[in-house]
């Protein structure tokens, strides 16, 4: 991941160069199609999906409940514990997307503490 690319993520609004330099050495971009499956309800969860750009369904027992785009993220929880995922989550589009799995975000936690924390807090007040 290219540090520019981050620094225009609004997410990550805030963060020094330093930081933004560390954080694109633990994250990828991904680009998928439009139908393409990126997570599966009921399955483990291992990274954490912030959209770039397009949208994303979710859907929790095949029925949609939600859709998300740009800035929005997704499979958070997997980042916290193992859990099973508790919905699904298809491309509506195209998309771009930017990954994290769970080994690169313990490691954050114990590099940039703060960093980590600010996701937390973000997950957090999704979750109340």
């Amino acid at each position: 991941m290219q540090v520019a690319e981050l620094a225009k993520v609004e997410f990550f609004g805030g963060l020094s160069k330093r930081e933004l330099e560390q954080l694109a050495q633990w994250t990828d971009r991904v680009s998928v199609s439009q139908g393409h499956e990126l997570a599966r309800e009921g399955e483990f969860a291992h990274e954490f999906f912030l959209i770039e750009d397009g949208i994303a369904d979710v859907l929790q027992d095949g029925e949609k409940i939600a859709t998300l785009g740009p800035g929005d993220f997704f499979g958070e929880i997997g980042l916290l514990e193992t859990e099973r995922r508790t919905a699904s989550v298809v491309a509506a589009s195209d998309m771009q997307l930017i990954v994290m799995f769970q080994r690169e975000f313990k490691q954050m936690e114990r590099e940039m503490p703060n960093v980590a924390e600010r996701i937390r807090s973000a997950i957090r007040a999704r979750l109340s």
